[in-house]
This record gives structure tokens, sequence and C-alpha cells, in this order.
């Protein structure tokens, strides 16, 4: 059945979980409605963006991100650099509080960094370089490098998924390895843990004491972070006809990434906007399990390259709107700095099923049973999914497609074993494209096998190359760097690039969205 007669006459089938919206400004709540469930609530967790904007209400962080992606104070004052670059001292702001109450100290905010910096891989190519993270008083921290690290404000104010977050030192101090359960942070909006019902709602209330980075503009999460709502309540609607209803209906105010084949009814409600939000776009990837087989010989790996059409994966998202996606696509996302046509000629060449099924045959695949991952309540990324369990079989692969919930999937990916012990083989995400600006934010381009991303992909030639960029003395030099890691990325296949599309939001009655990622900060009725 298409969603479109599903509209018809329909009931809105979430006012169990949100009542109407009344008029803006006798509610003062916006509803919203994201792109998925909240799964994991720890910033410091998950690469899930969802997690990351969830973070960004209620934790805040020592620095900012312009649309430039340049780095300014937020919870910082300002800072010193001396010592030719080794030694970083940075002064908070007066007044900080925590939602407990509490101050907000330097000994918090070396916690928090030590948390992140074991997690992030931004993160920790800092902390490889720090002899000493200190807090000499209550409001200094001091940084102590084994070598100057220019970009150290820029890893402290990043803005992709695990986000530096800053928390209370008796909650960072919880090991990395363990997800933490009370949300408390500093930010515009607390938490509010006791309203959750998980798999449907979130809700958010603005936090009275916070105090807004006096001064300028609110540019990406750099600014004064101003809450013009006392409450955010999350709802999770999985089926897009639903949330379409919803927002039409004037239920909810916000629908983070419409359906792509809702779009041409949503435009043609005068009360609904609909806009293009994040410019760097949305970017798939079919990640391998290089662990196990089939997809720890690499020799497979590049074989099954040659069957990857990324306009069909685009195609399934957003139609034969061509305007709407990109393709071919490498490892960093296109028209940013990094990005180049380097190695991409496979992706380029006619497809040939029965190419590929001879030269996977020839690379020492026998048959092995390969589980595709695939969350079904995930509609962009299940399409991307759909298209890769139809190729894998056109190509002569086993393929068992494990249709779950996206934090099931998100769970079982953690599975190292075999997938007789409830691992796995493939699965397909998205990414936006600031996650694929540069090796210090795009953990798919590493090669630290167990300590980095789901399919713990293994390379000394790509972690060489990741501490190269980092020592790259200019732009040129980085570009040079990136142009290797796309070589070394199309011979080694750490993970297959499926294309970029345009993703849009919808709002109803809202003024003061910031482009890039979701912020509710600046956000008002209008």
């Amino acid at each position: 059945m298409r969603r479109r007669s599903l509209l018809q006459g329909m009931a809105i089938s979430t006012a169990a979980l949100a009542a109407p919206a009344l008029a803006q400004g006798q509610s003062r709540t916006l509803r919203f409605i994201p792109q998925i469930d909240l799964a994991f609530l720890d910033p410091h967790w998950t690469t899930a963006n969802v997690t990351r904007n969830h973070g960004f209400m209620v934790f805040d962080t020592l620095y900012g991100l312009d649309p430039n992606d340049v780095p300014y104070p937020q919870m910082a004052e300002g800072h010193v650099v001396e010592d030719d670059g080794r030694r970083w001292t940075i002064r908070l702001r007066e007044g900080l509080l925590f939602h407990d109450g509490t101050p907000v100290l330097a000994r918090d905010c070396v916690a928090s960094i030590r948390r992140w910096g074991a997690r992030d891989a931004f993160g920790g190519a800092l902390m490889r370089v720090s002899e000493e993270i200190a807090a000499p008083d209550d409001r200094t921290i001091v940084f102590r490098l084994r070598k100057p690290f220019p970009l150290l404000a820029d890893a402290l104010a990043k803005t992709t998924a695990m986000m530096p977050a800053i928390m209370p030192e008796r909650i960072a101090r919880t090991d990395p390895g363990t997800q933490i359960t009370e949300i408390i942070g500093s930010g515009p909006f607390r938490y509010v843990q006791e309203e959750r019902l998980q798999g449907a709602r979130n809700v958010y209330a603005r936090f009275d004491g916070y105090r807004p980075r006096e001064g300028g503009p609110a540019l990406g999460t750099a600014g004064p972070k101003v809450a013009h709502y006392d409450r955010v309540v999350w709802t999770t609607i999985p089926d897009a006809s639903t949330a379409a209803g919803a927002l039409m209906t004037g239920e909810h105010d916000w629908w983070e990434q419409v359906a792509h084949d809702l779009k041409p009814m949503l435009a043609r409600s005068r009360s609904i906007r609909l806009r293009v939000q994040e410019e760097t776009g949305t970017l798939g990837m079919l990640r391998p399990n290089c662990t196990q087989a089939p997809f720890n010989n690499p020799a497979i790996r590049r074989a099954l390259m040659g069957a990857i059409d990324q306009a069909a994966y685009m195609q399934a998202i957003v139609g034969n709107d061509s305007a709407s996606y990109h393709v071919p696509t490498g490892f960093f996302c296109p028209g940013t700095p990094m990005a180049s046509e380097v190695g991409l000629d496979p992706l380029r060449k006619p497809l040939s099923d029965e190419a590929v099924k001879r030269d996977i045959l020839a690379a020492g695949y026998n048959g092995e049973k390969v589980v595709l991952l695939v969350p079904t309540d995930y509609v962009t990324i299940k399409a991307l999914g759909d298209v890769a369990a139809d190729m894998l079989r056109r190509v002569g692969v086993n393929v068992d497609y494990v249709a779950t919930d996206w934090g099931s999937m998100l769970q079982r990916r953690n599975n190292r074993g075999p997938v007789e012990a409830g691992g796995w083989s493939l699965f397909a995400t998205s990414w936006t494209g600031t996650d694929l600006l540069n090796p210090a934010t795009h953990v798919g381009v590493r090669g630290n096998g167990t300590a980095g991303y789901a399919g713990w992909y293994e390379s000394a030639r790509l972690e060489s190359l990741y501490n190269d960029w980092f020592d790259a003395p200019d732009l040129a030099g980085r570009q040079a760097v990136c142009r290797d890691i796309q070589r070394v990325c199309m011979e080694e296949v750490p993970y297959y690039p499926l294309g970029q599309f345009k993703q849009q939001t919808a709002t109803r009655g809202l003024q003061g969205l910031q482009s890039g990622f979701t912020k509710f900060w600046g956000v008002q009725p209008g």
C-alpha cells in the first residue's frame, strides 16, 4: 500500500504520545519528530547522529564551531598558547552550572576530555600528544603537549558524532566502555529522564541556570545559545505517512527528515516549509566486518566493489530526481577541500554481475553466509540495505537478510564473533557530510582495528597516513595525504561508498533554524 493512500482519512495515531499542540505562545512546547529513536543517551558512546543531536541539547562544549568550521571559545573564556605551541592554558567562563545546580569546575572538564578522548578518533589524536591535562584551579585547564597540536581548539569544538561533552567529574569517571546512565550536562536544555518512554518519547526542559555566551550571533555551535521554548518533546514516529500527517494537522512542529516520496504533498501546504538543512548532504556507507569470513579477505572486498552502483542506492532514497544526489562519491564529502576523484574509476565502469560473480569466486569466496543487518525503522538506511541485499544475491552471495530495529542493530554490530555466534557481515548506514570532511572526524577511513569503528578494519598504511595528515604543514599537504588515503581505501576497501544525497527537513510555524545538524537554541515561533 502506498503511503499517500494511508493518509486519506487518517486519524493520527500519535495522540497517545503527545497532546495536540496549542498556540505556541501558550504552550511554549516544541514538538519534534526525530530521524530515528534515541536508543543511546551517552554522547561519548555511539556514532549515531541522533545521540549527537541529543548531546548538544543537554551538554555544552569548551569551544564551538561557526559555519566555516572556525573554533571560538564557548564554555571557555579564552586561552593562551605558550612554549612554541606545547602548552595551552584555557580559562573557563564564570558562573557555569550543571543541571544539578553544582558549578562547572576545571576538574570536571579534564575528566570529561579524558573520557571522550578514550572513545573518539579526534580526541584520541589529542590524547596521544598530551603529556598532561591538569586543573591547577577551579577555572583553569592546562594541556602540556609532547609536540604542537594546532587543532586543539578544533578538537574540543568537534560537532560530529561523539561530541566532546562536558559532564560532572563523578559521571565522567565512568569507564569509557560503559554507558553513562545519569544525563547531567550544562547545556541550554536539561534532559527530563523520568519522562522518557524508550522507543517513543524523549523530553527536554529549558535550563534556567544556563548562561549563554555574551556577544555576537549564534552561528553553528558558537555564540549565545538562547532557548525560546520551555520544553522540547521528541516523539518517535517510524511510519513516514503518520509523521507527515502529524505535521500537516499541526500536532507536531518539526519533522527532521522528510521521506522523499512525501515531499510533493508537503510542499503543497502553505503552512509547511521544506528546506535542506545540512548542505554537505548525507552519504551512504556499506561497512563489512573485516575480522570474519568472507570479508576478512581483501581480494573479496575488492571484487565486490565492481558491483556497487551508487546511482541505484541513491535512487532508492530520492527517486529519479538527479538534482538531489551526487555520484560517484569517494571517501570524503564531495565539494569539500579533502575530496578528490583519485582512484574512483571502478565506480564508473559498466556493471557486470557475471563478471563480479567470477571475480568473487576467484578471490576465494566459498559460499559463506553473509549476514546483512537492516534497520527497518530507519527509512533511508533500510533503502540502502535493500539495494545491498539485491546486489549481493545477483552476484551469487549467500545473503541472510536480518531485519531489525535501529537500536538492536547498533547493539548487534558490537558483536565481533562469527555469524553463527550472533555476529554479522555487513551493515548499511549513513553520515552527514560534516562527518566525512577529513581524517580527524572520519572513522571509516581509520585502520585502527578493534580500537576503531564497527567492522574493525586494520591497516598500518591507513594509520600512517592518518598521522601524516595531522603533521602536514598546510592545506596542500593535507589534501595530498587525503588523495593517498582514497587510493588506499579503493585498494583495501574498509567500506563501500554509496553516494551522496540531500535530505530535507519540514517545519510548521518556526523560525530561527540554523543550517547544519539539528539544533534547538535560537528556534522560536514565527
